[in-house]
């Protein structure tokens, strides 16, 4: 199995609130199941927002090793309908501790409910916002003038973004790194390599078969 884990804010990610609690649900399913917990992938991010590197890299992880899922609660996974299809339709098992005889309809149910909990948040979150500027509160944006971004500023932007696409790249591998720079230690060609990698049902994060090159490229990073 391979787990994964979500809390909303950093300030949970620090202090643990909340993660502890889904460290435990997962481990006590891994040893109910004799299973074996092969690794964990843990995010700060808001559950409606379906761009999160971690969930990506578990999916991928469990995919590439033919691993299940395991999640401590459903609402962890996302509040979105939409995402939860996707990765039931990208062919890995997952399962929910809290639910885990739950068939596919009852996880497309408890995801539409965890989605319209989101919308009900946001939705309660506005007319409060809505009220305060009412009553003559002032809200951020209109506190001071927005100043346009310098240059400067939007060169550091379009770095950081490479610097984030690199890293998905790079991450999305990085279970691999130790066992592809053995087999390149030994002698064997970046041909070969793919070859193991292919043999042992791996697969490219794009779901694809290996080649000389990508292992290439997987050498490259491993030794960044």
């Amino acid at each position: 199995m391979v787990g994964y884990y979500r809390v909303s804010t950093e300030k949970q990610g620090r202090s643990g609130l909340g993660l502890e609690a889904q460290k435990a649900a997962v481990a006590a399913h891994v040893r109910e199941h004799g299973c074996r917990l092969l690794a964990a992938y843990t995010e700060t991010e808001s559950g409606k927002n379906a761009d999160r590197p971690e969930i990506h890299r578990a999916i991928a992880h469990a995919k590439r090793a033919g691993a299940k899922l395991v999640i401590a609660k459903l609402d962890r996974l996302a509040r979105n309908v939409a995402f939860v299809s996707n990765l039931m339709e990208s062919g890995v098992e997952f399962v929910a501790c809290d639910m885990p005889f739950a068939n596919r309809f009852t996880v497309h149910v408890m995801a539409a409910l965890a989605e319209h909990e989101g919308k009900a948040i946001s939705e309660r979150t506005k007319a409060a916002l809505a009220a305060y500027k009412a009553r003559g509160g002032v809200l951020g944006s209109h506190r001071m003038e927005s100043a346009p971004l310098t240059q400067e500023q939007r060169l550091k932007g379009s770095k950081r973004g490479a610097e984030v696409t690199k890293a998905k790249a790079a991450g999305a591998y990085v279970d691999l790194y130790d066992d592809v720079a053995a087999m390149s230690a030994r002698g064997m060609s970046l041909r070969a390599i793919a070859a193991a990698l292919n043999e042992a049902g791996q697969t490219t994060r794009r779901g694809k078969l290996w080649n000389a090159v990508q292992v290439s490229r997987v050498l490259e990073r491993a030794a960044a």
